[in-house]
């Protein structure tokens, strides 16, 4: 992950229960965290990259990637199921969360607890959140959801061609098109307007 004009930072973690930093020029593991509770399933880094979040199951742990000895600075329990999902919002004010348990959340970093949930009625593979930061994206069973979340309705559903099952979305910067990605190698595109 990286900002232009700014050095890259890149994390890996899996099923060792470990999260790795590397030097990206050079290919040197300089820091790891423990992540003690579970496998990873995802990492994200805020915009300022001074936490990053480590999706788990059931939870998600918030670590400071700057401080001396690494520990988790918050908890994030209310799935009960594999988190596959984690974003945070461009001024890293809140974060979403979604699990096989086929919901959706949204937390305020500087609160306690989930402040809106969603229920999708099946396990949710991937999310993102849209440039405008006022949209959301969500993937159950299939289909595509999207969600705005000032009105708190679904604004548009995007339905693929065929019974495909489709493991990942990602929207471009420009916000011009969403791009999904099915499980046998193929991207479809739709454009947004």
């Amino acid at each position: 992950m990286s900002d232009s004009g700014q050095s890259v930072l890149l994390a890996t973690a899996g099923y060792d229960h470990t999260i790795r930093f590397w030097e990206a020029p050079t290919g040197v593991c300089y820091k790891t965290l423990q992540h003690p509770d579970s496998q990873v399933n995802q990492l994200q880094i805020t915009a300022d990259r001074q936490r990053i979040a480590a999706a788990g199951n059931p939870s998600l742990r918030l670590f400071e990637i700057n401080s001396g000895p690494p520990s988790a600075l918050t908890t994030y329990d209310g799935h009960t199921s594999n988190v596959t999902a984690v974003g945070f919002e461009a001024d890293g004010k809140w974060m979403y969360t979604a699990s096989e348990d086929g919901t959706l959340k949204l937390w305020d970093l500087r609160a306690a607890g989930c402040q809106r949930e969603y229920e999708s009625g099946s396990p949710i593979n991937s999310v993102a959140l849209h440039p405008n930061q006022v949209e959301i994206v969500r993937l159950p069973a299939g289909n595509i959801r999207v969600w705005d979340l000032a009105q708190n309705a679904c604004s548009a559903e995007l339905v693929p061609d065929g019974d495909k099952s489709i493991q990942s979305l990602s929207i471009a910067r420009d916000a011009s098109t969403l791009a999904a990605a099915y499980v046998r190698g193929s991207v479809f595109l739709w454009r947004l307007g």
